[in-house]
């Protein structure tokens, strides 16, 4: 906790019938070491001390008497929470479609999408790489601040090149005259 970084090792499924297997992720992409943002490591911190299992190889998440996490004990206490918060049609995978959302809206990568979410393929990360309005905001503004940098926005040579397009020498017909000499 005190690095920044949770390592993912281990996860455990029940089964239909209710048998815990405890086993690595599905995936070797899925066993990973994922930064957690410095502004939620106290609260991550208190989860640990109140709520996980004891010691270095303690679960995160554990039943209502300590006990590994069933489905139906998850259930009970999601559905009470999410209707508390005005959230009734929340479901608990949502929580990290919004995570991974927000990730893609820093402008990482796809590898790097995929390696925070331990996916190992492209398709699954690509769920997560919304389009936002905001986020073409930025796109556009960093793509100014390129043109800006290299000074050809309101060069004298760039105002020659659209008065000449504007004037129809820089049409196709004219290109294709020029090819035709050539």
């Amino acid at each position: 906790m005190d690095a920044g970084f949770v390592r993912v090792v281990a996860s455990v499924a029940e089964l239909d019938g209710g048998k815990l297997v405890e086993d690595t992720p599905k995936s070797r992409a899925g066993r990973r070491v994922v930064p957690i943002p410095p502004e939620i490591i106290s609260d991550l911190r208190a989860h640990l001390d109140e709520f996980a299992e004891k010691g270095p190889d303690g679960r995160v998440f554990v039943g209502p008497k300590g006990g590994p996490l069933r489905r139906s004990g998850f259930r009970r206490t999601w559905n009470k929470v999410r209707k508390e918060v005005g959230l009734p049609d929340l479901h608990s995978h949502d929580l990290r479609h919004v995570g991974n959302t927000l990730a893609a809206t820093t402008g990482a990568s796809l590898r790097e999408l995929m390696a925070r979410m331990g996916h190992a393929s492209t398709r699954a990360a690509l769920i997560y790489q919304h389009a936002s309005q905001n986020r073409d905001q930025v796109i556009a503004a960093a793509l100014g601040e390129a043109f800006r940098s290299l000074g050809t926005a309101g060069s004298p040579r760039r105002a020659r090149r659209r008065d000449r397009a504007r004037s129809g020498h820089g049409s196709g017909k004219d290109l294709e005259s020029r090819r035709a000499q050539v």
